[in-house]
């Protein structure tokens, strides 16, 4: 498993950028920086200025990569889908067991992030959480159908339909796979966010996962047993 995961590159649709940012140096510098400032300032008031004045490199050079920063939070959001979505599929490639299989799939999908190090430009920590702070703001847009079609969600959807696939093996007559499956990915997320921030109304303490919440949901609503 190891050689296979320091083997593996991480595919991004290329119509999201101008110029793939794992072509370059300065492609990944733009990366691993935007991704520390986003989480530094925010993505609000983050511009493609900032990030160049942080690497020492002129404004236009960060456009010859990504035409805006919407492109590049789009960028940065489905570089943690795909990568999140090796992880799920090393960790239960092997998993006969229906059961055993979504079981550890849930634990992928709802941990908190570790670095890895073959990636060392990307800080997957960091990352996670601009995805659970700022995630919403690449998709509630007025381009989102079109971006749709263009491909530019497929890796989310793809995960979605990997937990809707392990949903179905345990419970084929279940009427409501895909709804379940965006719950425990989204949710997740949302989940994190609440213990971040809205700790009044979070069941977690500051350094839990939401991984047994979740646990509890699925395996309920199949009737999967727990005592196996």
């Amino acid at each position: 498993m190891h050689t296979l995961l320091s083997n593996l590159k991480i595919n991004i649709n290329e119509k999201i950028y101008l110029k793939d940012p794992e072509s370059s140096d300065l492609g990944k510098r733009i990366v691993e920086n935007s991704i520390q400032l986003i989480d530094e300032i925010g993505f609000d008031v983050f511009t493609f200025k900032k990030l160049g004045a942080k690497i020492g490199s002129n404004e236009s050079s960060i456009y010859r990569y990504f035409e805006s920063k919407h492109k590049l939070l789009i960028y940065l959001t489905s570089w943690y889908w795909s990568w999140l979505e090796y992880q799920l599929v090393f960790a239960t490639n092997s998993i006969a067991n229906p059961k055993d299989k979504i079981e550890k799939a849930i634990e992928v999908l709802t941990q908190s992030a570790t670095l890895d190090s073959n990636f060392s430009h990307i800080d997957e920590v960091i990352l996670k959480r601009i995805v659970i702070n700022e995630y919403s703001k690449s998709y509630l847009t007025k381009e989102v159908d079109n971006e749709n079609k263009d491909g530019y969600f497929l890796v989310y959807k793809r995960l979605v339909t990997r937990l809707h696939d392990m949903v179905l093996s345990i419970d084929n007559d279940y009427p409501y796979a895909f709804s379940l499956a965006s719950t425990v990915i989204d949710g997740a997320l949302h989940q994190h966010f609440l213990k971040d921030h809205f700790t009044t109304i979070s069941d977690l303490k500051k350094a839990d996962d939401p991984t047994n919440y979740f646990k509890d949901l699925v395996f309920k609503t199949l009737n999967i047993p727990t005592n196996e």
